[in-house]
């Protein structure tokens, strides 16, 4: 490629649980604050598509993984957001699923190195709790405005957009 071209940052696909519990909050995880590409924001769980997974496969592993919660693809409701975030090196394109659950207790022994390393905590969040919380940041970042739109708990559209 000639110098003069700049090039694109690879893709990488990811699949996202919107883990919601019965008292309608969403589960979220938080990056340590101090790291130089995503320090400090919350998000759902989920990570990136292996080699043969469909996405929706790949949705209900990273849940197990991260969560400790296995289901099968098949209980994942959606896709129901779909998101795109391009930095300087990925270019990543998020499909989100939605699960109820009437509780669960978190359990992060799955984690990979990686995540033992960056993911400082997690919590549950309401929409009023992630409306006030000004001096945080989440992915996406209109979360508290779009989360209503996911907690009827019938999904029949196609997935909506919900920017960065």
């Amino acid at each position: 490629m000639p110098p003069d071209v700049p090039s694109s940052p690879p893709v990488r696909r990811s699949a996202r649980v919107l883990l919601i519990d019965a008292a309608d909050r969403v589960l979220l995880f938080r990056v340590i604050a101090d790291d130089p590409h995503a320090g400090g924001v919350w998000f759902a769980p989920g990570g990136g598509v292996e080699l043969g997974e469909t996405v929706r496969t790949a949705a209900a592993r990273e849940l197990a993984e991260e969560t400790g919660l296995a289901v099968a693809d098949d209980q994942l409701t959606g896709p129901v957001w779909v998101r795109r975030h391009v930095g300087a090196n990925v270019d990543s394109r998020e499909t989100y699923f939605t699960l109820r659950v009437d509780r669960h207790e978190v359990d992060t022994s799955g984690f990979t190195e990686l995540e033992v390393r960056v993911l400082d905590r997690h919590r549950w969040w309401s929409v009023p709790e992630l409306a006030e919380a000004t001096d945080q940041v989440f992915a996406p970042r209109r979360i508290a405005s779009m989360l209503p739109t996911v907690l009827t708990g019938s999904w029949s559209g196609p997935p909506l957009e919900v920017g960065v």
